[in-house]
C-alpha cells in the first residue's frame, strides 16, 4: 500500500521540528500497531538524521485482560529496565492512535488508577524533565479515532493533517504574543454561561504550545496558584479517561479545592479521580485553545484542548514549566466551550464569546 505523503511530512515535522533530533541521539518512538505506517516513516527519518531509533510497539487488546487478571505482584511491578532506557534517550515521540478507544470502559477503575501511580515516575520524567529529554505527543489518523470523531477515515485524515501541517513558526509568533500578555497578568475571571470562576496566575509561567510538545499544538497554558480558585464551572464537553466518558461535569471550588462535584454520567468515576491523591482535587493547568484548524469536538484530547474558542482546566499535576505548585499522579484536562463566556484578565475583557479582544 503506497505511503500517504502527508504521513511522511508529519514524520519530518516530528523529528526535525518538534524534537529537533541531532546526530547520535537516541530517540524512542512509541505507538500501537495501527500506527505502524507512521512509525516506519519516523524510523526512516531518524535514520536519515543519523540518530538511533528505539522502537516500542504496543500489542492490541491486552490492557483489559491485564486489569482483569493481573495479581497484586503484577500490578505493583515497576519496569526499571524501561525507565533506564527512557533516561538514556534524548527524545521521545509518542504516537497517539487507538484500535479500540473504549477497551477499558468496564475495567476496574481503582486498579487502573493504582497502576498509573506505579508508572507515574516514568511519565513524569518524560513530561517534566525538559533539560534531559525532548518529547512530543503526535496524532496519527486511524479508524477508531475517526469513529469517535464521527467522521469517515478520509475526513478524519484530512482533519488531522490539516491541523498539524501548518507553518508553526509563523503561528507560534501569535501564540507567543498571547502568552506574554498572560505572563504579565495576575488574576483571571471566567464569567458567563455555566461558569463564574476566579483564580490567580500571579508569578506563574505562561507557555505557548507551538507544536513542540504536542502535535497539533495551538494553545497557551499556565498553572493557577493552587489555593486561589473560587467559584464554579460546568463543562459542555464530556471528559474521557481510560475509556470512561464523564458528561455534564460541574465543579465547585473553594480556596482551590473541589468541594462539590456532579456529573450526569459516570459520577462515581469522577469521584475516584478526585480522590486519587490529596492533590487530584486541585487544578494544575488553565489552558486556552487557539488552533483555528481544530474547529470541532472529536473526543480526542490531543485535539479537543486546542479547539479555537475553548478553555480547559486540568485536575491534578501542574507542569514544572508553568512553575509547578501541585504534584499529583493524574493530570486530567476537561474542556469547556467559551462561545457565551468572557475571559477577564486583571479587570479587562481579553476574550468574549471565543473571540480575542487583544
Amino acid at each position: 500500500m503506497p505511503t500517504d505523503l502527508r504521513t511522511r511530512k508529519l514524520a519530518q515535522l516530528a523529528v526535525r521540528y518538534s524534537t529537533a533530533v541531532k546526530p547520535g541521539e537516541k530517540v524512542i518512538i512509541s505507538g500501537g500497531y495501527e500506527a505502524v505506517p507512521f512509525l516506519i516513516e519516523l524510523y526512516k527519518e531518524i535514520i536519515l538524521r543519523k540518530a538511533i531509533p528505539i522502537v516500542r510497539i504496543g500489542l492490541p487488546n491486552i490492557s483489559d485482560f491485564f486489569y482483569k487478571y493481573a495479581n497484586e505482584e503484577q500490578l505493583n511491578y515497576f519496569p526499571e529496565y524501561w525507565f533506564n532506557t527512557v533516561k538514556e534517550a534524548q527524545a521521545y515521540i509518542g504516537v497517539s492512535s487507538n484500535e479500540n478507544t473504549r477497551e477499558l470502559t468496564n475495567s476496574n477503575s481503582k486498579k487502573i488508577a493504582f497502576r498509573q501511580g506505579v508508572m507515574h515516575s516514568i511519565s513524569d520524567y518524560i513530561v517534566n524533565e525538559h533539560d534531559k529529554i525532548r518529547r512530543v505527543s503526535i496524532a496519527y489518523p486511524c479508524m477508531a479515532l475517526a469513529q469517535e470523531a464521527e467522521m469517515s477515515l478520509t475526513e478524519y485524515e484530512n482533519f488531522v493533517y490539516n491541523a498539524c501541517l501548518i507553518d508553526w513558526k509563523a503561528f507560534g509568533k501569535r501564540l507567543d504574543k498571547l502568552a506574554n500578555i498572560f505572563e504579565k497578568g495576575k488574576s483571571v475571571w471566567l464569567n458567563g454561561e455555566n461558569v463564574d470562576l476566579k483564580f490567580s496566575i500571579k508569578g506563574k509561567n505562561c507557555v505557548a504550545d507551538k507544536g513542540e510538545e504536542n502535535m497539533p499544538g495551538g494553545e497557551v497554558f499556565m498553572a493557577p496558584v493552587r489555593e486561589s480558585l473560587n467559584g464554579w464551572i460546568k463543562f459542555d464537553y464530556p471528559a474521557i479517561r481510560d475509556g470512561k466518558e464523564v458528561t455534564d461535569i460541574k465543579l465547585t471550588f473553594k480556596d482551590g479545592k473541589v468541594v462539590e462535584f456532579d456529573a450526569s454520567k459516570n459520577k462515581d468515576f469522577l469521584k475516584e479521580m478526585l480522590n486519587v491523591d490529596e492533590n487530584a482535587s486541585y487544578v494544575g493547568e488553565f489552558g486556552i485553545g487557539c488552533n483555528p484548524r481544530v474547529n470541532r469536538f472529536t473526543k480526542d484530547l490531543l485535539f479537543d484542548e486546542k479547539i479555537n474558542g475553548t478553555i480547559h482546566l486540568a485536575l491534578g499535576m501542574a507542569y514544572k514549566e508553568n512553575g509547578g505548585g501541585n504534584d499529583s499522579k493524574i493530570h486530567w484536562d476537561i474542556v469547556k466551550n467559551m462561545k457565551k463566556v468572557k475571559i477577564i484578565l486583571d479587570g479587562k475583557v481579553v476574550q468574549e464569546n471565543g473571540k480575542w479582544k487583544i
